[in-house]
């Protein structure tokens, strides 16, 4: 037979209420999180699950991150090579034109500044690093302030200054991507063209596809052109528009990885939004659900306050009288 007591009616209401407060402690913050629980422990069997979509989860966005980084790179990479470009047809212009007009006396002036458009190019900065300098991205990879420089330095080789290593990056779990360029890789052809045209300035002979054209003497790219200097300028126009076709080959390849990243991107993010769902299924917890177990608590809370309250007028003494 059960005993009754007023302390044991006391301690039941009381239980009562402390079990209604707890339940609306939990639905206000189901409310406030829109999840079934603030920590894996409220999920029970589902906690293991849910540990393992959030470590997927943690290693997407980090891919994710890293092929946002390696993308604006790429584009980056993109308008220095555009600009390199634009240096070496600006150069190939200047000679077409001069020779059109039959005068050169400005030729070199102009191929001076187009060669600076080169180097800035060679030396663009992304992020505070070169881009071409391979693993040295703190040094200048291209090193000639002028074309002067170029025919002070042994050779074309030594006007550069990046190492052979180029960037590589990972875009995800299986899937690394060679997204570095060297600057005497995609510079070095242009950078010989002009060291060649300086050095026949200068009046040293110069072989251009195993023919040797020799300058009457320094400063001979001046005024009415020869047919010796009509010659080798022709012949450096070829080699003009060899490096800018090769230099177009290494802008369009990075297109192609630029266009690779971002469809790795593109099937992330979707992987990401199908991810989020997911891990709502596993642990959100609806809202109106929430308020009604938020509302059916309160009215639990108010019914066990009114009960201690009337225990509190009520004696067992009573009901033995």
């Amino acid at each position: 037979m059960t005993r009754v007591a007023t302390h044991g009616n006391y301690q039941s209401a009381l239980l009562s209420l402390m079990n209604a407060q707890g339940r609306a402690q939990q639905a206000q913050e189901r409310i406030d999180s829109e999840k079934i629980a603030t920590d894996m422990s409220g999920y029970g069997r589902g906690a293991e699950q849910l540990t393992s979509l959030t470590s997927t989860q943690a290693r997407l966005e980090g891919f994710i991150s890293t092929g946002e980084a390696v993308k604006a790179r790429l584009s980056a990479q993109d308008l220095a090579m555009s600009r390199i470009y634009e240096g070496g047809n600006g150069a190939r212009e200047a000679i077409a034109n001069s020779l059109a007009a039959g005068r050169i006396d400005n030729l070199m002036i102009e191929l001076g500044l187009n060669f600076q458009t080169v180097q800035g190019g060679l030396n663009a900065e992304h992020q505070g690093s070169y881009l071409f300098a391979g693993g040295q991205s703190d040094i200048a990879p291209a090193t000639a302030a002028t074309m002067a420089d170029l025919t002070a330095a042994p050779s074309t080789a030594a006007t550069f200054a990046n190492d052979t290593l180029k960037q590589k990056s990972r875009i995800d779990e299986k899937t690394t991507v060679e997204t570095g360029f060297l600057a005497s890789e995609i510079g070095g052809p242009l950078t010989e063209v002009f060291r060649n045209i300086q050095a026949f300035q200068n009046g040293t002979a110069v072989i251009v596809g195993g023919v040797t054209y020799t300058p009457a003497g320094a400063g001979t790219l001046t005024g009415q052109p020869d047919a010796n200097v009509t010659a080798f300028l022709k012949a450096q126009m070829g080699e003009l528009d060899k490096a800018n076709a090769g230099l177009t080959n290494q802008t369009a390849k990075n297109g192609l990885i630029q266009n690779h990243v971002e469809t790795a991107l593109d099937a992330q993010e979707n992987q990401k939004t199908a991810l989020q769902k997911m891990m709502q299924d596993k642990s959100g917890y609806d809202p109106a659900r929430a308020i009604t177990d938020l509302q059916m608590a309160q009215v639990a809370i108010e019914a066990s306050a009114q009960i201690i309250n009337s225990l509190k007028s009520t004696s067992l003494l009573n009901l033995l009288r």
